[in-house]
């Protein structure tokens, strides 16, 4: 299984709305979004304060990621279509358009 993360920015005045987003997510929306998740098998979001705004960090796990960032991009569901306007009102970045070369992971630790 392949993994990657995403750094979003969180624009001013925009932490309420992500945690709704991140609400109806586990919430009224939880069954839609388990089926539009085909092929990933781990998602975790964190919310990082820093001195220069909020930021996002998205990590996820599926066999192919930017697969998983293409598909949200071309997607017509209207579930998908929802998930690309919250994650765009809430970060500025349209999802409908290439995001830009994915994350290098540079290090790596796990416990044997």
């Amino acid at each position: 299984m392949n993994s990657t993360a995403l750094m979003l920015p969180v624009l001013p005045n925009k932490r309420e709305q992500l945690f709704a987003f991140a609400n109806a997510l586990t919430g009224e929306r939880k069954d839609e979004y388990v089926a539009s998740q085909a092929t990933v098998t781990a998602e975790t979001w964190y919310l990082q304060p820093t001195p220069m705004g909020d930021f996002l960090i998205v990590h996820f796990e599926a066999p192919d990621p930017g697969g998983v960032l293409g598909a949200l991009a071309e997607s017509t569901e209207p579930f998908d279509v929802w998930f690309r306007q919250q994650a765009q009102e809430i970060t500025g970045i349209d999802f409908s358009k290439p995001t830009g070369p994915m994350a290098e992971k540079i290090f790596e630790y796990r416990k044997s």
